[in-house]
């Protein structure tokens, strides 16, 4: 079989001959033979492994992503963030940490963003509601708005 990882930077993996991966989704782990039924899934953060046609594993650490199987030949990997290493217990400690942290801080970023948005939607309802309450003078009110569309 053929293996692709990509990034959005790069092609981190391309390689022939490939007797077995093993990766891992939200259901838990699961091994890929040639001729394997095509398949699509989205991966969890978590380390592949396959088995090249000499027996040699070979590892790598990827940040989520898609793994679609065609033709029971071609098994492509799409993810954020991806490292090739043969250092197994490396990937599962260091790299599969520092993975968790980055995704964290993205949530913890996207969390205060949408935080940032409903606040200014609500101080933008404050200030247009029609009872004034501490509104703007002069501001405009629903009831201008909904007249410049009629």
């Amino acid at each position: 079989m053929r293996l692709t990882v990509s990034t959005p930077m790069a092609v981190v993996v391309d390689v022939e001959g490939v007797a077995h991966l093993r990766a891992e989704d939200d259901t838990g782990a699961f091994g890929i033979l040639p001729g394997h039924a095509d398949f699509l899934t989205v991966l969890s953060l978590s380390v592949a492994t396959w088995r090249d046609l000499t027996g040699a594993e070979h590892h790598i650490a990827l940040r989520g992503g898609m793994l679609e199987v065609r033709g029971g030949e071609t098994i492509a990997i799409a993810t954020r963030e991806a490292l090739p290493d043969d250092d197994l217990h490396r990937l599962e400690t260091e790299v599969l940490s520092a993975f968790r942290r980055a995704a964290e801080e993205e949530m913890a970023a996207r969390s205060d963003a949408e935080r940032l948005y409903l606040a200014a939607i609500r101080q933008i309802y404050r200030l247009l509601r029609p009872e004034g309450g501490a509104g703007m003078p002069g501001a405009p009110t629903i009831e201008q708005f909904r007249g410049l569309d009629q």
